[in-house]
């Protein structure tokens, strides 16, 4: 048994997310909170790292403004950051915690960073999502 994985699992459930989904052989848990907006935020236990992804949107029309704009928020998330996929044209929320040292205020610092950004950015999400 993963110890890492066990103590994301209790950390989670301490927070009060629901467990979707959970695959310990593959370390990876789906989780929700929907009361703050979120929805199928995946953490991903790879000894020595802990990953935490929220996929947002898609970039339907690409432009030096939509990623000057994404990058400019970075500034502004307290915990974690916006990321692209391969394609540059997915944009997630993520975040990553060193295993070793990982504790409860970690997790939820994260995890209230990604729920500060969806309610206090989501205007901005939605334009620049069309």
């Amino acid at each position: 048994m993963n110890s890492y994985f066990e103590k994301v699992r209790e950390y989670l459930l301490e927070l009060d997310f629901t467990i979707v989904q959970e695959d310990e052989s593959d370390g990876v848990f789906v989780v929700d909170k929907e009361d703050e907006g979120m929805k199928n935020v995946v953490l991903i236990v790879a000894d020595p790292m802990l990953i935490v992804e929220q996929f947002i949107f898609d970039i339907k029309n690409p432009s030096e403004e939509v990623y000057k704009k994404l990058l400019t928020k970075n500034r502004d998330i307290i915990h974690g950051a916006f990321a692209l996929d391969d394609t540059g044209t997915k944009v997630f929320f993520r975040n990553t915690h060193e295993c070793e040292n990982l504790d409860l205020n970690e997790i939820e610092a994260t995890l209230n960073s990604l729920a500060l950004l969806l309610s206090e950015y989501a205007d901005e999400i939605i334009e620049l999502s069309k």
